[in-house]
């Protein structure tokens, strides 16, 4: 049975708390890694990867925002979620992504952006959190 993933529904959990509010875009991907020490396996399986949560929010200085949750705890490592399937029961319908990663400082914007005469238009801020390990699926 399929079970395509759309656009509307996904949960985004920061150590416990859904964040889902604060983000628009929300992407769990991989790239190569560095190569450090490097196995004959990791290379048989086409070498290390690294697994990082990728992020777009909205700049909020609200002490209950995601935005103010970042800025207090760069550096640290911190539980994630990612429910793609929305939802509050992990299942196979519903699963969840678990991981824990690095609250790492933007490259980029942190604070600021450019002018906008629209009423609702709101800064953002990208940021990418790299797991300490490939994410877990929990279906139950």
């Amino acid at each position: 049975m399929s079970n395509p993933v759309g656009t509307r529904k996904l949960v985004l959990k920061v150590d416990s708390t859904d964040f889902s509010d604060a983000v628009k875009v929300a992407t769990v991907a991989s790239r190569k890694a560095d190569g450090g020490f490097g196995s004959f396996a990791e290379a048989r399986a086409g070498g290390p990867r690294e697994y990082y949560l990728k992020l777009t929010m909205k700049q909020d200085t609200d002490a209950a925002s995601l935005h103010d949750y970042v800025w207090a705890h760069f550096g640290e490592e911190i539980d994630v979620e990612v429910w793609p399937q929305g939802g509050t029961v992990a299942a196979a319908s519903t699963p969840k992504y678990t991981g824990t990663v690095v609250i790492a400082e933007p490259d980029g914007d942190l604070l600021g952006g450019e002018a906008n005469e629209s009423t609702s238009a709101r800064f953002t801020t990208e940021v990418e959190w790299v797991f300490l390990a490939k994410p877990t699926k929990v279906t139950s």
